[in-house]
């Protein structure tokens, strides 16, 4: 098999070949979970890849967090069984020991600011909307800010930033038709830094409101989510009991997959009950990269 032999390079110094190495790894562990039946080594999945096993190796654990032989136990729905019932019921906990409420939203830096019915209702008339499509750690972001907050944070898998910019201004626009759209990457760019931080493990240093639209179980579902600490897990069912609504674990699954600012409320901390990854509205790569790596840094 050829192998690339470009350098190595740190994501924190080269933002510009974040999303060659994200797609590579993404490809990477796609091929793992098809053959993880077979343990495949390192040397397999490199081949896989086209890749040197020394590259795989360095760039696999730099973005997932862990070696790609270490990864293979992050994707049996045993590993997460475990890990659910080490916890046990972590938001229980949570809010056993008050640290669910403001004070816990503010060690995280992201806080909710519910849009009201009328602002909503009135199409964005008289608010100003900037956006940018910026390369991350977990691929291009389509990021929008108002001056209240961070309005969405969506991944996309296109390799091509000017198609995505397109797409995502077409939403934006379809679902506030009356507000005044500008592209602006520098008033994007501090969402895009706190995300690029948060994957590294790195201490956010200012804070983020997150400008969201939702009913009330929505919202209540999200700042239950804010409440779970990095390395944790929780289940669709734990979180309708923080909620205070046990009974609507299919509603609560419906807001877990509508979250509308990608990893700021992480919802990929969200499991069923039987320890399967469930869906992820940013793809389940994308889901797996984000528990390995939260776990790895505990387990450090």
């Amino acid at each position: 098999m050829p192998t690339l032999t470009e350098p190595d390079t740190e994501p924190t110094a080269r933002p510009d070949v974040w999303q060659l190495d994200y797609q590579r790894i993404a490809a990477a562990i796609r091929w793992i979970d098809e053959h993880r039946q077979h343990q495949p080594r390192l040397a397999d999945v490199a081949a896989a890849q086209h890749l040197s096993p020394s590259h795989l190796q360095r760039t696999f654990s730099r973005f997932a967090g862990t070696s790609p032989s270490r990864f293979l136990r992050w994707l049996s729905a045993t590993a997460a069984r475990d890990l659910l019932r080490e916890q046990g019921t972590v938001l229980d906990a949570t809010h056993a020991a008050g640290v669910s409420s403001a004070g816990r939203l503010h060690d995280l830096f992201v806080t909710l600011d519910g849009v009201t019915p009328g602002e909503l209702g009135r199409g964005g008339d008289g608010l100003t909307i900037r956006h940018a499509v910026h390369p991350t750690p977990l691929g291009l972001a389509a990021i929008a800010v108002t001056d209240r907050g961070v309005l969405s944070l969506a991944f996309h898998d296109e390799v091509d930033a000017a198609a995505v910019e397109v797409r995502a201004s077409d939403e934006l626009a379809a679902t506030w038709p009356n507000a005044r759209h500008r592209p602006d990457a520098e008033a994007t760019r501090a969402v895009a830094d706190h995300l690029a931080a948060a994957v590294e493990g790195a201490a956010s240093d200012r804070p983020l409101t997150a400008t969201v639209v939702g009913t009330n179980l929505q919202l209540k579902v999200w700042e239950a989510l804010l409440s779970l600490p990095s390395g944790s897990v929780t289940t669709y069912g734990e979180v309708a009991r923080a909620t205070g609504r046990p009974d609507a674990v299919r509603a609560v699954a419906t807001a877990v997959g509508r979250n509308p600012v990608a990893t700021l409320i992480p919802c990929h901390r969200v499991l069923r009950a039987t320890g399967e990854l469930g869906g992820y509205r940013w793809g389940t790569t994308r889901k797996r990269m984000l528990l390995a790596r939260e776990a790895a840094r505990v387990e450090a």
